[in-house]
């Protein structure tokens, strides 16, 4: 049936003889934005649109930020409830001076417990110990973080470590760690556990009374100079070979953003501040659906390739799917792109992707489903050839904001030449069968009539009369019937 409706699909577009707009220059994508930072990026947290970017492939030195995807790993493969039991080389296979919430070999906390510490506390005793719980060695658990990284589209880095301490082998970039930080945010428990304002750890033997920390990301806290509206946490970082490194989730107007800084030289927080104000101030995020009319259900009373189209309950774009847009911009620079190459982690009724960009900038995307199916249609293979897999490009039209743009317009539009000349063609056929209809007629007539005149000739033959007769009794009839059509001609000359 998939492939049914990608034949379908392919036959529609292929009838929308419609340009593809072309990005200009002045395409009005905002850029007055810049960081101090040797790099940075800030992207749009549900549809994956860089906003803004600096050196956004360089590579650097992480540090502490690391201990997101550590946290992501941990949380994939562990019960909140486990007990971390924090090993010798856990607790003092650490850099001498680096954080620490004051765990000791043999204490035993939750895994809970060790990602509050980790992610609030910075404590890279707690890095190790979790590391060592899931993989049962740092160096294995390294081997999971360059996995996981890589599967989520990372292609800059190389992690060596959970904790983020210097390691030549051991860094990132500002795409990569966006990346990163757009998945950590779908995920519910950490995001619970970077926004929280303070956590109670349990009593060790350091802490008999127990710990109270505290986040280190100073936007989160109202009482700081650094608080920023919206924040919902993030990551702090630093070494002497990372500089200062940040990671900073911040929603504002139903808009999330990622903002990462790179090797900051104590500009860390202004030139956050600065990256999330230039995005939420110069984009929105808008649902797929409600922007694209392309895309939109096919109607019950269209024909789509000599199908009728009531055999399909519905084709919609995937609710969920969005893209970015400058505020001010341009719609019509948007360009949309349709494909049937679908990635695993497409929808179980997705048929295809539509990739929506503002020349060579991605601005998200969404999938074409299947609502509902009607009765089955088997279709031939030899139909189906050709029509698998292929990319087909399409206009985003344009809308004004006060008028929509070609409303009544059908949502899978045919030109009306095609229709006039399927009508021709049709009217053509039927004239023609008309005529063949009326000439086998006519030679019916004419077949009968002449068996007629032979059954009367062998009747008078029968009665005496010989052939040479018949044949010069017909003969004179046709001598008369012309000399009187001619006689007939002569008198309509003459008047």
């Amino acid at each position: 049936m998939k492939r049914f409706v990608s034949a379908i699909l392919c036959l529609i577009l292929t009838f929308r003889l419609l340009p593809v707009h072309v990005i200009r220059a002045d395409s009005g994508w905002p850029e007055d934005v810049s960081i101090e930072a040797e790099g940075g990026i800030v992207m749009d947290a549900e549809t994956g649109a860089i906003l803004y970017g600096k050196n956004i492939h360089n590579t650097y030195y992480p540090a502490s930020i690391t201990k997101i995807l550590t946290a992501l790993i941990v949380l994939e493969n562990c019960s909140l409830d486990e007990t971390v039991t924090f090993s010798h080389d856990a607790v003092y296979n650490v850099e001498a001076g680096s954080t620490s919430a004051g765990l000791d070999e043999g204490d035993m906390l939750s895994v809970r417990d060790c990602l509050y510490a980790l992610l609030l506390k910075s404590a890279n005793e707690a890095a190790n110990a979790l590391a060592e719980h899931v993989a049962g060695s740092i160096d294995d658990f390294a081997a999971m973080m360059n996995d996981k990284a890589q599967s989520l589209g990372c292609t800059d880095s190389h992690f060596a470590n959970p904790s983020g301490l210097n390691n030549e082998q051991h860094y990132t970039s500002a795409y990569d760690m966006a990346l990163i930080g757009q998945t950590a945010l779908k995920n519910e428990t950490l995001m619970k556990i970077v926004s929280t304002l303070y956590y109670d750890l349990p009593a060790t033997r350091r802490n008999p009374d127990g710990l109270r920390i505290y986040p280190g990301h100073k936007m989160l806290k109202k009482n700081m100079a650094e608080y920023y509206e919206g924040c919902l946490g993030g990551k702090t970082g630093y070494t002497s070979l990372a500089g200062n490194t940040l990671v900073t989730f911040a929603q504002r107007d139903g808009m999330r953003l990622v903002a990462v800084v790179l090797n900051g030289h104590s500009s860390h927080y202004r030139d956050t501040k600065a990256l999330l104000d230039f995005g939420f101030q110069n984009f929105q995020t808008v649902k797929a659906a409600d922007f694209d009319s392309v895309y939109t259900p096919v109607e019950n009373d269209m024909l789509i390739a000599g199908f009728p189209a009531a055999k399909l309950s519905g084709l919609q774009l995937d609710p969920s799917g969005a893209l970015t847009l400058p505020r001010s911009g341009d719609p019509t620079s948007v360009t949309s792109q349709l494909t049937y190459e679908l990635p695993e982690d497409a929808p179980s009724d997705a048929i295809a992707r539509i990739d929506y960009r503002w020349g060579d900038r991605t601005l998200g995307c969404a999938y074409l489903t299947m609502n509902t199916l009607g009765d089955s249609v088997t279709v031939p293979d030899a139909m189906l050839e050709g029509f698998v897999d292929i990319t087909i490009a399409a206009e985003q039209e344009s809308a004004d904001s006060q008028v929509p743009a070609q409303a009544e317009r059908p949502p899978f539009y045919v030109p009306r030449i095609v229709f006039l000349a399927l009508g021709i063609l049709a009217s053509l056929g039927i004239l023609f069968a008309i005529f063949i209809a009326i000439r086998s007629y006519q030679e019916k007539k004419e077949a009968e009539a002449r068996m007629r005149r032979r059954q009367k000739r062998m009747s008078r033959m029968s009665d005496g009369v010989s052939a040479a007769d018949i044949d010069l009794e017909m003969e004179r009839r046709r001598n008369y019937y012309t000399a009187q059509k001619r006689s007939y001609g002569r008198r309509q000359k003459r008047s």
